[in-house]
């Protein structure tokens, strides 16, 4: 599958070498195209990998993930341009971060809304799936690192086949389809977001991010 990866942080570049891995033809997308994680990406990783602007990295994607900064996250997805997401699934790994007071950061959208929400309200015919947002990027792509794997992620989206398309490619990361959560719609990306002042804590108590959520009942 053609796949884009907007956003060169650490997130982006991780998922991204994933699906290379996994066999995908993947396009690292930043706002220029000489941006030098991006062309570090494609040294790496030759021809199964690429890079580019936004714009052409969605033109190019069947299937999109958002890794860019939450504070930055609609403006990137603008310069991509709605007609290049059109009818596509967009995966919103994005968390909506304040760093304007310093650390820990808070959130700059909560309660009423999220990040996802208004991804999906300023870009209505992009299907997008909220996911993977509640853990450290190494976790996201190797679940089996903490646990044998035996934790929990979730899904959020309007669109039942998007969501579907999502848990393929969270299955083939090495996720087991029994701890893949579909919590609804994407209105119920806000309680994943919601999380991350938690896990910001916990990550600060534990000195490190190898750490997931586990649902017992």
């Amino acid at each position: 599958m053609k796949i884009a990866v907007l956003g060169t942080g650490v997130v982006g570049v991780t998922i991204a070498t994933k699906l290379v891995e996994l066999g995908h033809q993947v396009m690292l997308g930043a706002r220029s195209k000489e941006n030098e994680k991006a062309l570090d990406f494609v040294e790496k990783n030759k021809s199964q990998a690429q890079a580019s602007n936004y714009a052409e990295a969605a033109a190019f994607g069947e299937l999109l993930f958002n890794c860019t900064k939450g504070e930055a996250s609609i403006e990137a997805l603008l310069l991509a341009g709605e007609e290049n997401m059109k009818d596509k699934v967009l995966i919103d790994i994005a968390n909506p971060l304040d760093f304007s007071q310093g650390m820990p950061p808070t959130l700059s959208v909560l309660n009423t809304s999220s990040l996802a929400e208004m991804i999906q309200a300023k870009f209505p015919e992009v299907k997008v799936v909220k996911a993977l947002n509640t853990m450290w990027c190494g976790i996201m792509v190797n679940p089996q690192m903490i646990g044998d794997g035996e934790h929990h992620t979730f899904v959020s989206g309007n669109d039942k086949e998007a969501k579907m398309l999502v848990r393929q490619i969270l299955v083939s990361f090495g996720w087991k389809e029994t701890n893949i959560i579909d919590l609804g719609d994407i209105s119920t990306a806000r309680g994943t977001e919601m999380y991350l002042p938690l896990w910001l804590r916990l990550y600060a108590a534990n000195n490190s991010a190898a750490f997931n959520i586990k649902i017992v009942s």
